[in-house]
């Protein structure tokens, strides 16, 4: 098949329009699978290679040749950003085939909304939580706007496999189709798929279609990637080593270490300078401390203002203003973000990405790499590690520095297997399935209990929810009063749950603290959590700010500008690390192999941590004595087969082994104080690791482990169980400690 043949004329003449030479390889790929058959497709190629086109061209051509009688393509994406950035370019590509595109979230205009109820038809631009809103509020109108729904395309689709936000999406997706009468083909975008087969068949699920995922040839990758490490103080692990020779496919950075009061962001601050940059941390905490720090280089210097900052406690304006600049090609300012600016959105020309220590995931790694290399330059990071000297006294675990050697981990499981983490799809999900009854109660009305259950027992991510869990969840929301009973036998909401419901927070699934409004004058800066009282200081903006009033009631905090350094806080965040980086992390402590990106600090750095390593036994054993009854245990496992082990030391190996005062650097070790011997604590671990017990016995007695938002409305017994089978990785951890009797 020709594919640009293939293509309606209108689309033809944009790609003339765009000075294009010759369609890309994955266009030619989407244009055949689109065009040929009629199942999902699944399409990953890397960051800017043009997969919003490939998808949208033949599924333009096809609404141009048989325009739909309703919305025929609903565009899924995770961020507003995102949205309002392909909004710009898919309204330059329909217009003149008079289709139109509309924009559906809290930020849009209301006109643009009114005006799609009036006439449905084109393209509907939508996030996971306005879309759950819109199934709440407009449910009468979903057969009208949805009833010739084509396609669903599912943009950065990577970011909802692993979480209850993606199986939310999924099951709206199925909710609405079953509403609307309606069986669209559903197109997946990504540049992160780690396990394509397993993340087609999360997109298929409910669809009643296969996916199909093209295989893409894509050029050769050329990444600039240096890793340069800082101790927050000098001395630096040496200064006097000399710079690493790369090999060609992974170039260095080239210029040293300037001596800085705070070394590793001093780097920073030399480096963006005359450029424009993105500088990535893991948290908004840090990323308002940093931009802080860079703030003030900038003073000491007596240079303007450079930085500018973006997360999602930030007002729209202040996201805005920064997302903008991004894409003004002449611009030399540089922004300290979050994950906000790690998905799709087109940035321009960017120059290079910092990476503030080791991200948690791969695909975390690769988006933010992706971020650069735009307009045919290679793709361009430089991570800055970062920790204290370690005390004269330190034990072994804090002599090795972790997020150097995550980050190690993370760039050598991609290069050398193309690793990235696939979709985590074993879940008991009673969270997500409180609120979706919750959801289908509020936008439904009087439903029977059957009725209920037969609208969502048969969505796709509650497989593993039995009827009678679900009987479980509806006695309890009757007795707590989310949901009612009619006099005549029907399901309504109830006072309780309809508070809830009515609240805008309802829509998203995914775990929220209770914020107040930040405001200087009628400037609204973003939200914090925690106002401290009137007189004391917060940190948001990039800024830090003065308090002069709280009003609890409206959840406002009112403040002006001051000068200074303080840390900000908005709340904790978990990471989920995978177990394949973690044994990767032992492999680059145990290996003698040169890495060509890292810089002398770093070098010298690893080399230490190598020593360490093999001095201590660490490479012969996982459990290290530290002296006296101390131990120290380094499992090398993921995030949750960790907590597992944890907690069957805790509960069932504790008391054989006179194991105390367990602690955890979670996931990279365990110490404790142990009155048996190193023998014993083998054979105690896995006798118990090759036992069957019931994962319930890893919970403790009377303990009720909030995970997910709505456990907090979830039977006791539900959200055990659910913690035990769903979050707790039981097989992960066995595997690992029965592996130790092999050693």
């Amino acid at each position: 098949m020709n594919v640009f043949d293939r293509y309606a004329p209108f689309i033809q003449d944009y790609i003339y329009r765009s000075g294009w030479q010759m369609l890309r390889g994955v266009q030619n790929a989407a244009g055949e699978a689109i065009f040929a058959g009629q199942e999902n497709v699944l399409l990953t190629a890397s960051t800017a290679s043009g997969k919003t086109e490939a998808a949208f061209f033949p599924i333009l051509t096809l609404m141009d040749e048989d325009p739909p009688g309703s919305v025929g393509v609903l565009y899924i994406a995770p961020l507003k950003a995102l949205i309002n950035d392909q909004f710009l370019r898919l309204n330059e590509l329909c217009e003149e085939a008079g289709i139109m595109v509309s924009r559906w979230h809290g930020d849009a205009a209301q006109s643009g909304k009114r005006k799609l109820l009036k006439k449905p038809s084109g393209i509907l631009q939508i996030t996971p939580e306005s879309l759950e809103s819109l199934m709440i509020n407009k449910h009468m109108e979903i057969p009208s706007l949805f009833w010739d729904l084509r396609f669903i395309v599912i943009d950065e689709v990577h970011s909802l496999l692993r979480g209850d936000r993606g199986m939310q999406t999924f099951c709206l997706i199925e909710r609405l189709c079953a509403l609307a009468g309606c069986r669209p083909r559903r197109i997946g975008l990504s540049a992160t798929i780690g396990n394509p087969e397993a993340a087609g068949e999360f997109l298929a699920a409910g669809s009643g279609r296969g996916t199909v995922i093209p295989k893409i040839e894509g050029g050769k990758e050329v990444w600039r990637i240096s890793m340069e490490h800082f101790f927050n103080t000098d001395p630096q692990a040496d200064e006097g080593a000399a710079a690493v020779t790369a090999a060609p496919e992974i170039e260095p950075g080239s210029d040293p270490a300037p001596r800085e009061a705070d070394p590793g962001i001093g780097y920073i601050f030399s480096h963006t300078r005359g450029k424009k940059c993105l500088v990535f941390t893991n948290s908004r905490e840090e990323c308002e401390t940093v931009c802080q720090s860079l703030r003030r280089y900038c003073e000491a210097n007596h240079e303007p203002d450079r930085f500018l900052i973006h997360h999602g406690n930030l007002s729209a304006s202040y996201r805005e203003s920064a997302e903008e600049e991004m894409k003004d090609e002449d611009s030399l300012m540089s922004v300290c973000a979050t994950a906000t600016l790690e998905l799709g959105i087109d940035i321009g020309k960017l120059q290079r990405a910092f990476q503030i220590d080791a991200p948690f995931t791969v695909s975390g790694f690769l988006q933010r790499m992706g971020r650069t290399g735009r307009r045919g330059d290679p793709s361009e990071m430089w991570f800055v590690m970062r920790e204290d000297h370690p005390e004269p006294r330190a034990m072994l675990p804090e002599m090795i520095p972790w997020y150097l050697i995550q980050g190690i981990a993370l760039v050598q499981l991609y290069v050398e297997e193309r690793f990235v983490e696939p979709p985590r799809t074993e879940r008991w999900p009673y969270s997500l399935l409180y609120h979706q009854t919750m959801s289908t109660l509020a936008s439904c009305g009087e439903m029977t209990p059957g009725e209920l259950a037969g609208r969502i027992l048969p969505l796709a991510c509650f497989r593993q929810i039995s009827k009678e869990d679900y009987a479980v969840l509806l006695r309890h929301l009757l007795k707590t009063d989310h949901i009612s009973r009619t006099e005549n036998g029907g399901l309504i909401t109830g006072l309780t749950g309809e508070r809830i419901v009515n609240n805008y927070k309802f829509y998203a699934v995914f775990q929220e603290n209770i914020e107040y409004s930040v405001r200087t004058g009628s400037e609204q800066l973003g939200t914090i959590v925690k106002p401290p009282p009137a007189g004391d200081k917060i940190a948001i903006a990039g800024r830090v700010w003065v308090v002069e009033d709280v009003d609890h009631k409206k959840r406002e905090v009112y403040c002006s500008l001051v000068k200074g350094s303080i840390p900000a806080y908005f709340g904790d965040v978990a990471g989920d690390i995978h177990t394949r980086i973690l044994e990767r992390m032992r492999g680059v402590l145990a290996e003698t192999k040169s890495y060509p990106y890292l810089m002398r600090h770093a070098v010298c750095r690893l080399q230490e941590a190598r020593q360490s390593f093999g001095k201590s036994g660490m490479a012969e054993r996982p459990l290290v004595h530290l002296g006296g009854k101390m131990w120290a245990l380094f499992p090398w496992l993921g995030s949750f087969a960790f907590l597992a082990l944890e907690r069957l030391l805790k509960i069932r190996c504790a008391k054989q082994l006179g194991l105390k005062g367990l602690n955890s650097s979670r996931p990279y070790y365990m110490q404790f104080t142990m009155e048996a011997d190193e023998d014993t604590f083998y054979r105690v671990v896995t006798e118990e690791a090759g036992k069957e017990f019931d994962p319930l016995e890893l919970v403790y007695p009377k303990e009720v482990p909030v995970f997910e938002k709505y456990d907090v409305y979830v039977p006791a017994e539900l959200v055990r169980k659910g913690f035990a089978n769903g979050v707790l990785d039981i097989d992960g951890m066995k595997k690992r400690l029965l592996s130790w009797t092999k050693d």
